[in-house]
């Protein structure tokens, strides 16, 4: 049976070097990685290369749903276009001399196991014939000897002048959180989820990719469009644009279990700037939920600090009233009509509100944790740049390809509680200083950015230099724990520059 055994063979060199990947630091360090190649690989083995599709690795790889939706979702993708690059930087280094090299061809999800032409071509560099004489032979063999004792000589060398100088960085680095951790490791809660733009006759997709539906299930109140074009803190200044307004209802239908509700509001007719005028005090309302208060004497300006500013209220432990809806009730108490600008219904959990990931830039991002983080949004103040620059001393360099700068804060929106707060920086090299319009000079320490970090007036970082705590193009992060949200439900983060500008990649909130 000659093509029996030779597929045989075939398959057994395509699993050794399938395990041999996986044992590399490149994958024991990339887990979410690591499984979805093997997980690939195996559907290769076992001649099921057919079921390899983007809907059967959501389900079956990433945990999510049979409602996935590949439009809106693009966890799939994002993490075949990283394990691509993974792939490829092993290649390139601990496994360049392999005979079999393992790829993901793009647009595809099946592997490839291409033999490789350098290392075919290997044995035949060598086309000398071997010495006849023993004395050559012995000859031989001494070099070779003194040969590699030089090179262990100088390895141990450099290993031992380089220790000292190396472990600075990585305990600087690692002195958080480690990646392990089950606390940073809290997931989303997966389900249904809802959003009602209040007032709408189109739905909408935001920087998120999340899809926003035209208003429904009211009853009740007025549709009201605004002609304001900018909105503070937030991306999406087109969900704050419209909104319902007057005495009214919203039945929202919701299958049994525990749900998170934000609310979203952002006052755009009352304040000095706005026709309206007035401003604190102009607009007083109350929301109920299935006849339970939720807010009680709520004023948006006096809540959000100004007009034409995004608010967010985050309520836990909602749950469908005994008829499968869940009612909301919006009514105004004093002043002007109450009011709301979009409806959001997320899976939730009891006692507990959801993790808030957020990175800075335009668009969503998937860590290589499998984390979802949300595109930059709660700030004012400061502008977003990128970087070409490769971080060293991380397993996910592209969660800091980005940063906010310049002096800026975020109000996050939570629950009553403690948190703890994770702070991701790095800092850039002086030549992407310069491209900021940062400027130059010939003393070293004027280049060093140097900035306090404030949640609700009270320091969380002072005086941070991250030249100096971690080196250059090497992540940092800052771990704080028991903070607490201000009267207004919001963690305001303040970064505030001393020396040039305050900067942030991203930021977790998570519950204690």
């Amino acid at each position: 049976m000659p093509s029996d055994t030779a597929e045989s063979t075939g398959l057994s060199s395509e699993q050794n070097e399938l395990r041999a990947v996986l044992q590399s630091q490149l994958f024991v360090r990339a887990p979410t990685l690591a499984h979805l190649l093997s997980y690939l690989c195996e559907k290769k083995f076992a001649g099921e290369s057919g079921q390899i599709k983007e809907y059967s690795l959501a389900l079956d790889v990433f945990g999510r749903r049979e409602s996935f939706d590949q439009d809106t979702d693009s966890i799939v993708r994002v993490q075949a276009n990283r394990l691509r690059k993974r792939l490829a930087e092993y290649y390139s280094g601990e496994g360049a001399s392999h005979a079999l090299h393992i790829t993901i061809p793009v647009g595809q999800y099946v592997p490839v196991f291409a033999e490789c032409a350098t290392s075919k071509a290997a044995p035949e560099v060598d086309q000398t014939p071997p010495a006849s004489s023993s004395t050559t032979l012995r000859s031989q063999r001494i070099w070779l000897l003194f040969a590699v004792a030089g090179f262990l000589f100088v390895l141990g060398t450099l290993v031992f002048l380089m220790r000292d100088h190396v472990r600075p960085h990585r305990l600087a680095v690692s002195a958080v959180p480690q990646p392990a951790s089950a606390e940073l490791n809290v997931g989303l809660p997966v389900g249904d989820e809802i959003r009602i733009l209040a007032g709408a006759s189109r739905s909408y997709v935001d920087h998120a990719g999340k899809l926003w539906n035209s208003d429904a299930g009211f009853e009740g109140g007025v549709a009201v469009r605004s002609p304001v074009q900018h909105i503070w803190r937030t991306q999406d200044p087109g969900i704050y644009r419209s909104s319902r307004q007057g005495d009214f209802s919203y039945s929202v239908p919701l299958k049994a279990g525990r749900y998170e509700l934000h609310l979203h509001f952002a006052e755009t007719f009352y304040g000095p700037e706005n026709a309206g005028g007035g401003g604190e005090g102009s607009r007083v309302m109350t929301v109920t939920a299935n006849g339970n208060p939720l807010l009680n004497g709520f004023d948006v300006t006096a809540d959000s600090g100004g007009g034409r500013v995004a608010d967010v209220k985050v309520f836990t432990d909602i749950a469908p009233a005994a008829d499968g809806m869940l009612h909301l009730s919006f009514s105004s108490i004093k002043g002007g009509r109450g009011m709301v600008s979009a409806i959001e219904v997320l899976p939730g959990t009891q006692g507990h509100l959801r993790p808030v990931r957020i990175v800075t830039r335009e668009g969503p991002y998937y860590s290589n944790d499998s984390h979802w983080w949300s595109p930059d949004t709660y700030f004012t103040g400061g502008q977003l740049s990128s970087s070409e620059e490769t971080a060293v001393g991380t397993d996910d360099p592209e969660l800091y390809e980005t940063e906010r700068w310049g002096h800026f804060s975020y109000a996050i929106p939570v629950t009553p509680g403690k948190y703890t707060v994770i702070l991701h920086f790095i800092q850039r090299s002086a030549n992407h200083d310069k491209d900021l319009g940062l400027g130059s000079s010939p003393d070293p320490r004027s280049q060093r950015r140097v900035f306090s970090v404030f949640c609700n007036g009270k320091d969380l970082l002072r005086n941070l230099n991250i030249l100096e705590e971690s080196g250059e193009n090497q992540p940092l992060v800052r771990k704080i724990t028991g903070v607490e949200p201000n009267a207004q439900g919001k963690l305001l983060l303040e970064f505030v520059p001393i020396s040039r500008y305050a900067t942030v990649s991203a930021i977790e909130v998570l519950p204690q």
